[in-house]
């Protein structure tokens, strides 16, 4: 994947991206969403910074247009955000675009981010997490969600776990204070390899994993659109906690959850 890998770091570069993503195929809507993003920086939420957005656009089964980019936030600011390419929109348009369906997993710090520093007021969002535990068989196993490791490894051969992980251990030993790194790295450039190869380590599976936890069910699509956006609302409210342990407990009411059940045996 790394010869398709972009750093966009100009207002030039910003301007040909979201050029590039408005000339996109968005008629497949949830059968498979044309844009995979996720942040990373310093106490990523309202209280602390985005540094980068990694961004893979998806065109489903010809791999050759799939492209992943990382947005260099730290350098560009609200200019990632407010520049107009030459159809007219910018990268703040497709974010807020309900038509545009973008995929997170966990989309609620990112959100909390990106509308405490930049405004963003993200639409058509599809939230992987939620997927995940939308799909098991039963309300007890609902309980709590899974963070996105686990989903990834459970995807993963055991070859291909064993060069994420490294991978991501790596990404981790450079950023992570806990483990001897520091939040900098994602602010020093030329970025590292081992950074950049994090980064997109983190979006690089999410369309596999939105293809193994789609169901084709209207009543389960539209819960999934729902509870998504709820989770963005939620993330722009000022009661907001972004590392409160209640975060993960799945949200689903009882009603949801007998609907679930009975969805539970569809593949």
């Amino acid at each position: 994947m790394d010869k398709d890998i972009g750093f966009i770091n100009t207002q030039k570069g910003i301007s040909d991206f979201v050029d590039w993503v408005a000339l996109r195929e968005t008629s497949n809507a949830d059968m498979q969403p044309p844009l995979y993003i996720d942040a990373e920086g310093e106490k990523l939420s309202r209280y602390g910074k985005i540094s980068l957005l990694t961004v893979l656009a998806y065109s489903g089964k010809d791999s050759d247009l799939e492209r992943t980019h990382i947005i260099d936030i730290h350098t560009l600011g609200a200019g990632a955000f407010s520049t107009v390419g030459g159809h007219g929109k910018s990268f703040k348009d497709i974010l807020e675009s309900p038509q545009i369906l973008k995929v997170f997993f966990d989309v609620r710090n990112d959100s909390d981010a990106l509308y405490a520093h930049y405004g963003i007021k993200l639409q058509g969002i599809r939230d992987v997490q939620l997927m995940e535990n939308a799909r098991r068989p039963s309300t007890a196993r609902r309980r709590h969600v899974s963070g996105l490791s686990r989903c990834i490894e459970e995807l993963l051969s055991k070859q291909e776990r064993d060069q994420w992980r490294l991978g991501k251990q790596k990404g981790e030993a450079l950023w992570n204070p806990d483990k001897g790194g520091s939040y900098n790295v994602f602010n020093t450039r030329p970025l590292a390899n081992e950074v950049m190869s994090y980064c997109v380590g983190d979006v690089q599976y999410l369309p596999a994993l939105y293809r193994k936890y789609r169901c084709d069910t209207v009543r389960w699509r539209n819960l999934i659109a729902e509870e998504s956006q709820k989770r963005v609302s939620a993330s722009q409210a000022a009661e907001y906690q972004p590392y409160s342990r209640e975060k993960a407990r799945s949200p689903w009411s009882p009603e949801q959850n007998r609907m679930l059940d009975s969805l539970s045996t569809i593949s």
